[in-house]
Formats: C-alpha cells, sequence, structure tokens
C-alpha cells in the first residue's frame, strides 16, 4: 500500500503558520516514506470559500517548497459522493432530520432539570429533541441531518493508532466505546441545511477515496476522530493511522486562527522571509 498524507485546508482566508506547520510536516512525512503527498480543497462552505483564498493557498504552498499531484481534489466537486453516504445512512434508518437551532439545542441542553451542557467533540452533545426511530420516506434535502447514536450501536471495537500525541499525551493504540460515544458525543450532525455534507461526513469520504494511510493534523482535532472512526466503520471504510501534532500559537499562547494576518505566510513573504527561515520558526530540517 502506498504511503499517503495529506494537507486539506478550506479556502476562508490566509494560510497562517499553523497551516504551514501541518502542511510542511505532512510533505516531509511522505517524502521520507517514498509516498505521496496530496492536497484537498474543503470548500464545502460555499457561503465562505473564495476562489482568490484557494488560489492563495497554492501560491503560498508552492513558495514553501511543496509539490503534490494534480488535479486538485475540492470537495465541491464531490457532493454527489457524499449524497451516496447519505442516502445508505438513510436506508439502514441510522439519520434524522433536525431542524433544531443552535439556540434550540443550547436551551434545551441547559434546562434547569438537565444541569450544565455536556460539551462534546462536536459541541453541546444533542439533547435528542428531533431523534425519531427510522424515518419514513425519501432523503430530505435542504435540512440537517442527525447521525442516530442508539440505532448505530454494534459491537465493532472503536480504535485508531496515534503516532503523535493528543491533547493529554495520548498516545499508541487508542480506543473508546460506544456507550461513550452515545453519551458523550451524541446525535451528530452529517448534513448541514444548505450545504449537503458536514465536515465529518465528507472528511471520512475522502480520506477513503484518496487513499490516506496518515493523517496529519493538530492536536486540537484529536477528540474528533473517534466521531471518524465510528463513521469510517458504518460505511465500511478503512481507518488511516493519525499523527495529531502541536498547535503553533502567537506569543500570548493562543491558538493562530485566519484572523491573524501577522502570521499569514503571504506576511512572511513580503517581509522577505525564506522557506527555509519558516522550517527554522518549526524546528523542522
Amino acid at each position: 500500500m502506498t504511503f499517503r498524507t495529506r494537507f486539506a485546508p478550506s479556502p476562508t482566508g490566509p494560510l497562517h503558520l499553523g497551516h504551514a506547520y501541518s502542511a510542511m510536516l505532512a510533505h516531509d512525512m511522505a517524502k521520507a516514506r517514498g509516498g505521496t503527498f496530496l492536497l484537498r480543497i474543503e470548500d464545502i462552505d460555499a457561503s465562505r470559500s473564495r476562489l482568490e483564498w484557494e488560489t492563495q493557498i497554492y501560491s503560498d504552498l508552492t513558495w514553501l517548497g511543496l509539490t503534490w499531484p494534480q488535479p486538485v481534489m475540492r470537495q465541491s466537486d464531490r457532493l454527489p459522493d457524499y449524497r451516496r453516504a447519505l442516502q445508505e445512512f438513510w436506508d439502514r434508518g441510522l439519520i434524522y432530520p433536525c431542524t433544531c437551532t443552535r439556540r434550540d439545542i443550547a436551551a434545551s441542553a441547559s434546562a434547569p432539570q438537565e444541569g450544565a451542557p455536556l460539551i462534546g467533540p462536536d459541541g453541546i452533545v444533542y439533547p435528542g429533541t428531533c431523534r425519531k426511530p427510522a424515518p419514513q420516506g425519501p432523503l430530505p434535502d435542504d435540512v440537517a441531518l442527525r447521525l442516530d447514536m442508539r440505532a448505530a450501536l454494534d459491537d465493532a471495537p472503536l480504535t485508531f493508532t496515534e503516532t503523535g500525541a493528543g491533547p493529554n499525551g495520548e498516545t499508541g493504540l487508542i480506543s473508546t466505546n460506544w456507550p461513550h460515544a452515545i453519551e458523550c458525543i451524541g446525535d451528530i450532525v452529517l448534513a448541514r441545511t444548505a450545504m449537503g455534507t458536514s465536515y465529518h461526513l465528507s472528511v471520512v469520504v475522502d480520506d477513503a477515496a484518496q487513499g490516506i494511510t496518515l493523517v496529519p493534523r493538530g492536536a486540537d482535532l484529536f477528540d474528533a476522530t473517534a466521531i471518524h472512526v465510528i463513521l469510517q466503520r458504518l460505511l465500511d471504510l478503512p481507518t488511516p493511522t493519525y499523527h495529531h501534532h502541536r498547535l503553533i500559537r502567537d506569543d500570548a499562547g493562543k491558538r493562530l486562527a485566519k484572523r491573524d494576518d501577522a502570521r499569514a505566510i503571504a506576511k512572511y513573504r513580503e517581509d522577505g522571509a525564506t522557506p527555509q527561515d519558516i522550517r527554522q520558526i518549526f524546528g523542522l530540517p
């Protein structure tokens, strides 16, 4: 099997140092193993994605010295693939429509009899307001669709191999269980209104389609990996190895975001930095 890593940015703003570290790490790992580094554009959020940011991604990564096969996978071209996965879940009675707003969920989860809302890797754990067993009829459009975690319950082990480290140093064989998923993850959204998919569904479908064998990404996504393992099991897709890496932070210890233009790769380029300067910031050879 070919060793494959990937970098999958969203074209919603400029790449910053944190993106550069993840991309360079993935590229270096593939090169060291004689494998392939792939680029994927995660542009399912049409309201925020911009072509100019996508063009800037290509320019910045090329300047950093990274190369990748063409054509680049773009999620906006793969909506039919996500729809097929949703149809499979629907036919098996594993998803249901949800009309709750974020405010509805927060209010329900914070009701006096419920106590403080439980926060999982996908936000507030959904209280099950719209959950109905095996909804009938065709797969609906333009409505949020949630995974019925209770209906999905089976005996399959939920494990993945971690070669990096989670927020608390978790590494090696990582395992969770279905009772934990039901209680602490809950009925996650697999399709958002007017989007036709979600991050969790699309990333799982796309990693399998691209044959990704190792996923390098920030430690802030470690807890979400349990969600991805669940979806891989349900869709009978392979589980890649994961390598969660440290986050690049500013001088105050705050995680970088796309709004941090001072840390944007384009700004370093404008100021005369070299790709090797960027490597030295990270301690990469």
